[in-house]
C-alpha cells in the first residue's frame, strides 16, 4: 500500500532536493526555487512602462502587478519552482558569418527549429505530475512565457543566473542560450540563495547592439529593438531603423553572441530546436518567395508563425533593401511590387529605391 504524505507531514527540505532531481530527469539542465518577494523588480517595471518602452506591447502593461506578485496572479502561490532549458548550439562562428553575409537570412537561434513552448510546457506538467505522484494533490499553475510572470528575476532569485546588462538571463557556467519555464506552487519550500552579478565593468552587449536599443546597464527600449521591431511590432517600421536591421528577419542575437560568459554555454541537439527548411543557411530571395501556403506549411509549430506572413514578408523587404545589389535581389523584390498587403508594399518599394539610390551613386 501506498501512503501519501500529508501536508503537514511533507519534508520540504526533502522535497525541494526531490524536485530538483525530478526537474533533470524531465530534461532540465538547471532548477531553482524562490520566494515570491519582487518589489526591486516591480519598481523597476514599473518605471520601464512609465516610460512608454514596451512599444506597442500593451499585454505588457494590462494585468498592473500582478507580473510582479505571483500570489495575486495565483492565489495561494508560496514558492515558484524556475527551470532553464539549453537551446543553444555550437554554431557563434556560423551565426556571425549569417549576420555579415546580406544575401542570407538571420533567425535568432531559438526560432530555427520547433516552438519551445510545446515541448516546455509539456515537461513541465510532466514535472508537476511527478511531484504529485510522490506527496499527492498540491495546488500549482505550469507557466511558459503564457502569462504576466516576470521570469527572468524569479530565475535570478532561484539561483539560475542573473539578470545582465542586455536583460538576458546569464549562468556563470552555462551562458545565456536556455529558455526558462516555472511552476507557481502552494508549498513553503526552502528557497535557493538568489544569483548574483558577474558583468562587471563589460559593455560589449550594449555595444554591439545595432540600433542602440540598450540604452543604459538593464535597460531596453522595445521600440528599438531588433527582437521587438521584427516579431511583436505590427505596421511601418521607422525608416531610420531600417538600414540597421540589416538581414535580420526573426529576431536578434547579437547581444548574447558576444557576451564572453557564453564561451561556458551548455550546447545541446535537442532534436526539436535543429533547424527546419534550412533556415540556419537560406538566402532572402528563397525565403521571399514563399506563398501564404507555403509559409503557414513550413512554419506550422514553430514560432515564427506567430509574426504571420504579412510581417515575414515587410521584415524580409527591408532586408532585401539592405543586400547587395543583384539580379536575383531586384527580382524577388519586383515579383513583391505589387503585393496585397500595403506595408509590404511599402517596404517593397523603400527596398527597391535604396538599391536605385546605390546604383546613382555608384
Amino acid at each position: 500500500m501506498i501512503v501519501v504524505p500529508t501536508k503537514s507531514s511533507i519534508d520540504h527540505a526533502a522535497l525541494a532536493r526531490r524536485i530538483k532531481d525530478l526537474a533533470r530527469a524531465s530534461g532540465f539542465q538547471r532548477c531553482g526555487i524562490s520566494g515570491i518577494d519582487l518589489g526591486d523588480d516591480e519598481a523597476h517595471l514599473r518605471d520601464w512602462l512609465a516610460n512608454g518602452l514596451y512599444g506597442s506591447m500593451q499585454w505588457m502593461a494590462r494585468h498592473g502587478d500582478k507580473r510582479s506578485r505571483p500570489d495575486e496572479l495565483i492565489p495561494g502561490t508560496l514558492r515558484v519552482v524556475s527551470v532553464g532549458l539549453d537551446y543553444g548550439r555550437d554554431d557563434d562562428a556560423q551565426a556571425w558569418a549569417t549576420v555579415n553575409d546580406h544575401e542570407r537570412a538571420y533567425v535568432a537561434r531559438y526560432a530555427l527549429g520547433r516552438d519551445y513552448h510545446k515541448l516546455m510546457r509539456q515537461r513541465l506538467q510532466q514535472l508537476a505530475d511527478r511531484i504529485a505522484e510522490e506527496i499527492g494533490p498540491f495546488g500549482h499553475r505550469v507557466f511558459v512565457d503564457s502569462a504576466p510572470v516576470l521570469e527572468r528575476a524569479l530565475a535570478r532569485n532561484a539561483g539560475l543566473g542573473w539578470i545582465g546588462k542586455h536583460t538576458c538571463l546569464i549562468d556563470k557556467d552555462g551562458g545565456s542560450w536556455f529558455f526558462l519555464g516555472e511552476i507557481y506552487i502552494d508549498l513553503p519550500l526552502p528557497v535557493d540563495a538568489p544569483a548574483s552579478a558577474h558583468c562587471g565593468t563589460c559593455m560589449r552587449c550594449i555595444d554591439v547592439c545595432p540600433t542602440q536599443a540598450i540604452t543604459a546597464p538593464h535597460r531596453l527600449d522595445a521600440r528599438r529593438c531588433i527582437s521587438y521591431l521584427t516579431i511583436e511590432h505590427e505596421g511601418s517600421i521607422d525608416e531610420e531603423l531600417r538600414p540597421l536591421i540589416g538581414n535580420r528577419i526573426f529576431g536578434c542575437d547579437d547581444c548574447q553572441l558576444v557576451c564572453p560568459w557564453n564561451k561556458f554555454a551548455k550546447r545541446t541537439d535537442e532534436p526539436d530546436f535543429r533547424a527546419r527548411n534550412d533556415l540556419d543557411k537560406a538566402t532572402l530571395a528563397d525565403l521571399f518567395a514563399w506563398s501564404e501556403d507555403e509559409f503557414l506549411q513550413r512554419t506550422e509549430g514553430s514560432a515564427i508563425r506567430r509574426s504571420g506572413y504579412a510581417r515575414w514578408l515587410r521584415n524580409i523587404a527591408i532586408a532585401l533593401g539592405n543586400a547587395p545589389t543583384t539580379p536575383q535581389v531586384l527580382a524577388a523584390l519586383a515579383s513583391r511590387r505589387d503585393a496585397a498587403d500595403d506595408v509590404v508594399r511599402e517596404h517593397v518599394a523603400w527596398a527597391l529605391s535604396q538599391h536605385a539610390l546605390k546604383e546613382r551613386c555608384a
